[in-house]
């Protein structure tokens, strides 16, 4: 997470363009901010807690992009990474989900990042546990004679010690040769008995205080639940269900969850992502409402506006400070306007960008160029059948051409509409395989077939039916 080797700007472009089509100046403005979180880091001491993240504004349609380009954002830097919907909050949490959840979610989630990389690092050492346990099942211990370790009862020269010796010697030889078997795959479905963790109840509060906040009410009921013996019970199960099901168990005793959490709240405040979407939803239309719904949206504004700023947030793990995540919110803008959220809240998005509508080329592009195209998804799901579907330029054209004039005709959905008209042509192929067409087959999508299958959907010109 923001090393030394991170990407620069342009290399950070350049792998948005692997999975993103255009949107250029959306891109540019992702990836400064994005490296200027590493540059804070390998500031000066002094200056580091000076230098606040230049949340962003991304104004576009629908299916244009803003979406992807906030998680592929995540994943490269690889960071704790949130979405959330403006328009599901509600002002000081009535009826709706109060706007600090979001910061509780991030936390969470760079809990669970930080607790599986360090299980995958002591994965090995587990392992290990584990196959003793799995031997202890098949082999059980050989239980000592009475008075054998003190010798009572024998004569002369320590023989009270052989035969445990013995006995020993052959159980080990005996475990030796079922731990080579168990390397080996040979006992996977040798049924055992062993011993699993069961979840207790949840522990719930009724009535919490006044003023307890939602993340110290989770904390205290994950301590009260902690408090708790931990129960288990027998599971008679194969050595392979025994290995997945210990495999964690074991990882999760070898390592220290105090560090863990405060690992996570650091990779939290230092590097996590909260996207908030659909934020003209809560813009006040015109800025001139005094009642009813408009009334809520700018209290929606104002819960968000501390958090945007920088605040401290209780989770379950401990507190979190808001001031260095960044922040990008995203909106269609079609009704309201940016200049429609109240101005304290403007001014903690300095950078706004405007996405571009997309357009028949890049519709084009979409369905050939990205390392994840739809296309190159269905001729994935085809292989698995071990059917090659393959798609005529012609083809990609024709699709492209048919979900611009669906867009232009119904609503401007973006990209998602290539989904339906993908989803209309393919759907018969897809229903045949493997019956009617069967393995080691090539299905070849070309123009013909596109007007073929897609031929009712442009006489149709009420094409309410195929809107997502």
């Amino acid at each position: 997470m923001l090393n030394d080797s991170f990407l620069t700007p342009a290399q950070i472009v350049a792998e948005l363009d692997k999975y993103i089509i255009g949107q250029h100046d959306a891109k540019r403005h992702v990836a400064i901010a994005l490296r200027n979180r590493w540059r804070r880091l390998h500031a000066p001491a002094d200056m580091q807690a000076e230098i606040v993240p230049n949340n962003i504004l991304m104004i576009g349609a629908t299916g244009v992009g803003k979406t992807e380009i906030a998680r592929r954002l995540a994943h490269l830097a690889d960071a704790p990474f949130v979405k959330v919907e403006a328009s599901k909050f509600t002002e000081v949490g009535y009826v709706g989900r109060d706007v600090e959840s979001m910061v509780r979610d991030l936390a969470e989630q760079s809990v669970n990042r930080v607790k599986a990389r360090r299980q995958e690092a002591v994965k090995a050492q587990a392992a290990n546990a584990v196959e003793e346990i799995i031997l202890d099942a098949l082999i059980p211990a050989i239980p000592q004679p009475a008075g054998a370790k003190s010798g009572l009862g024998f004569g002369g020269g320590g023989g009270a010690d052989a035969v445990p010796n013995s006995d020993a010697e052959l159980n080990e030889r005996t475990r030796e040769r079922f731990r080579q078997k168990i390397k080996n795959g040979e006992l996977e479905d040798r049924k055992i008995e062993i011993q699993v963790a069961q979840s207790g109840p949840s522990v719930g509060i009724m009535g919490a205080p006044p003023g307890m906040d939602e993340g110290t009410l989770s904390g205290l009921q994950d301590m009260l639940g902690n408090m708790l013996p931990k129960k288990t019970r027998k599971r008679k199960v194969t050595v392979a269900e025994a290995r997945k099901l210990l495999l964690d168990e074991e990882a999760a005793k070898l390592i220290d969850m105090d560090e863990v959490k405060d690992e996570a709240i650091r990779q939290a405040e230092n590097a996590g992502i909260i996207f908030i979407d659909e934020i003209d939803k809560v813009a006040t239309s015109g800025g001139s409402g005094k009642g009813g719904p408009d009334v809520s949206r700018q209290g929606v504004q104002r819960d968000l506006l501390p958090i945007v700023e920088g605040s401290a947030v209780s989770t379950k793990y401990g507190i979190v400070n808001t001031d260095h995540i960044l922040f990008i919110a995203a909106g269609a803008f079609h009704v309201s306007k940016p200049s429609d959220l109240i101005p304290e809240l403007q001014g903690r998005f300095p950078i706004r960008v405007e996405l571009q509508s997309l357009t028949k080329a890049d519709f084009f592009r979409i369905l050939k160029d990205p390392k994840n195209a739809l296309t190159k998804q269905y001729e994935a799901l085809l292989k698995a059948e071990e059917v090659e579907l393959t798609f005529d330029d012609e083809a990609l054209e024709r699709l492209a051409e048919i979900a611009s004039e669906v867009n232009a005709e119904v609503e401007n959905i973006g990209a998602r509409r290539l989904h339906t008209v993908m989803s209309r042509l393919l759907n018969d192929i897809l229903y045949d395989v493997p019956d009617k067409i069967g393995a080691h087959a090539h299905v070849q999508i070309t123009a013909t077939l596109v007007n073929e299958r897609l031929s009712d959907m442009l006489k149709n010109r009420d094409l309410s039916q195929y809107i997502l």
